[in-house]
């Protein structure tokens, strides 16, 4: 095929945009277009924004000032979630050419006819409610890792959240074709999967197949080594998810579940769809049948008219629970939420921020805890295929980061580690167990000689 022009890629956000960007890219191979880095000052760059967190204007402006950096000429493509909320603000941003919503990112060939730069932005983006098909897609880039979308969009319209006015109502593929999918990963010599989407536990509403249906199934595909469960809510993980994962070893001993407040006052206001009894209860469940498991949550800071007594709830349940690590988000006002609209007290912006600091460090000490509870245990490590300052990285199935020394045998291979210090940078460090090594070894000079 002759090649066609060159375009870079610049994604922000979740695991879910990282695994659409690269379903774009390899449609774009196919049709000739040539993938290059994002420095190298491409004809074309593509960039997948997000809309959770704040300063989403600020992010777009600056990957777009800095593409043009590289290439005063760069087609400019906006694309994800900002670019379906407001096309008509982005298309303010200097140098953006083209802006695609929801709708027509999964078709970007058909608008390409001319990449020449434009006076004036471009956007083509259907009303949300028109967004119902599912497209499946899948990320690879370093070999080790894959996100394996699931499922898109939410039906749940909590009181802070864009999401489903960005991604329209919950959809997911059939468990046949999320398997297809799989299988194609797995001929990449991909070990892990991550399973990734917006509510991947509302997976199969519409066909009568269930999230853990689907995960059994996927427990069958022999040439993946791990799958690693994305960010799930607590209310659609029932307990039998938490024995299938407790009792199969391919499953990662890793969940994260959003918690956003320890105040049942708030939650309600937040429209989640469920109580810090349930949360503690599922966070308890995991700890008993998988008790070296990590536990990650997510916590909102400062949403409208939370108390210093409901902030010190939300602290006080972290604390005392067994969470691993928090990822802390600081309460942003966003347009078209009903939280927006809730005018008595609202949180001034720096005690939002003392509130968020203040959990972050609760977040290191809890880190920091579950590494030291880890010191001296053999784990399965997958090691990732880069080499820095000597070290190579990788995860266990725990969601332990840690580092070893280079080994090319070792890359993008799972081998069995002990576990020792942790460093200053709260990373594991780890020994290679001498035995296994050489069984490695070996394995990996035989594949070489076939």
């Amino acid at each position: 095929m002759k090649q066609r022009k060159t375009v870079s890629y610049y994604t922000l956000g979740c695991k879910l945009n990282f695994s659409e960007t690269s379903t774009i890219s390899r449609s774009l191979k196919e049709e000739g277009y040539k993938k290059v880095e994002f420095n190298t000052g491409a004809e074309m760059c593509i960039i997948n924004t997000c809309s959770v967190t704040d300063n989403a204007d600020k992010k777009c402006r600056n990957i777009t000032r800095k593409a043009l950096s590289y290439n005063s000429k760069t087609f400019i493509i906006v694309i994800g979630c900002y670019a379906q909320l407001k096309p008509e603000e982005i298309s303010n941003i200097e140098g953006v050419d083209l802006i695609l919503g929801a709708n027509e990112k999964f078709d970007i060939s058909k608008y390409l006819d001319n990449i020449n730069k434009n006076d004036k932005s471009i956007f083509y983006n259907k009303a949300i409610k028109q967004t119902k098909d599912f497209i499946p897609g899948y990320s690879l880039g370093d070999r080790t890792r894959s996100f394996l979308k699931i499922q898109d969009g939410c039906n749940y319209f909590c009181s802070f959240c864009t999401i489903p006015l960005a991604r329209g109502r919950s959809r997911s593929a059939d468990i046949a074709t999320t398997l297809q999918k799989a299988r194609e990963i797995a001929k990449k010599n991909v070990k892990e999967i991550v399973l990734t989407g917006i509510n991947i536990g509302d997976f199969g509403n519409k066909t009568d197949e269930s999230f853990l249906d689907l995960i059994k199934e996927l427990n069958n595909i022999e040439d993946i080594e791990r799958f690693r469960i994305s960010s799930i809510e607590p209310d659609l993980l029932n307990d039998n998810i938490i024995e299938f994962v407790g009792k199969e070893d391919k499953f990662a001993n890793h969940f994260h579940i959003p918690l956003q407040s320890g105040s049942d006052n708030l939650l309600k206001k937040m429209r989640r769809k469920y109580n810090s009894k349930l949360y503690k209860d599922k966070i308890h469940l995991i700890k008993t049948l998988i008790p070296n498991a990590c536990i990650g949550a997510d916590v909102i800071v400062g949403f409208p008219g939370e108390t210093e007594d409901e902030f010190n709830l939300t602290y006080n349940l972290i604390k005392e629970l067994p969470i691993s690590y928090l990822h802390v988000f600081t309460y942003s006002e966003r347009d078209n939420t009903s939280a927006v609209l809730i005018k008595d007290g609202i949180i001034p912006i720096s005690i939002r921020k003392q509130r968020s600091n203040k959990l972050r460090i609760l977040s290191e000490k809890k880190k920091r805890e579950f590494y030291n509870s880890q010191i001296d245990r053999n784990e399965q490590v997958l090691f990732e295929a880069n080499n820095k300052e000597d070290y190579m990285y990788g995860f266990t199935s725990n969601y332990i980061k840690v580092k070893a020394p280079f080994n090319p045998f070792m890359t993008n291979q799972s081998t069995n580690i002990k576990l020792s210090t942790i460093d200053e940078n709260c990373i594991m460090k780890g020994e290679f167990i001498e035995e296994h090594l050489i069984t490695q070894q070996n394995t990996f000079s035989k594949t070489l000689i076939d």
